[in-house]
């Protein structure tokens, strides 16, 4: 598949972000520090960490940590896709602090309140 029919399957825009977060899986075991790649408001990319042993459509607990962890993002999410160096998870259930702030960090990095708006109602249907 093409770059360009992934861009246009795609309805949240990516934000590079330089963040870590933690993931920890439904029996315990935790990844910290895992280097974040990118973030949307469906998801998060982060840098393959040594020794995963998740799995496609596996749930896991996702902190993302801003302001050097004085603020926490808890998303849960399933793996959405596996490569050699990365992992890519879609949101699945997030409390109404952590979507807020990450609302906010979309749109201070997106830049274009009509397609953050469209991309807001895209979460809703």
């Amino acid at each position: 598949m093409s770059s360009n029919n992934i861009t246009e399957r795609r309805r949240f825009s990516r934000i590079p972000f330089q963040a870590q977060a933690h993931i920890k899986t439904v029996w315990g075991e935790l990844h910290l520090n895992c280097d974040v790649i990118d973030v949307s408001l469906n998801g998060i990319l982060i840098t393959k960490p040594d020794k995963w042993n998740g799995q496609m459509n596996d749930s896991y607990q996702v902190d993302l940590l801003l302001e050097n962890g004085q603020l926490v993002i808890k998303m849960e999410a399933t793996v959405a896709h596996i490569d050699q160096q990365s992992i890519g998870f879609t949101c699945e259930n997030i409390d109404l602090d952590s979507i807020t702030h990450l609302k906010r960090l979309v749109e201070l990095n997106l830049g274009d309140e009509e397609l953050l708006h469209r991309e807001l109602s895209a979460l809703i249907h």
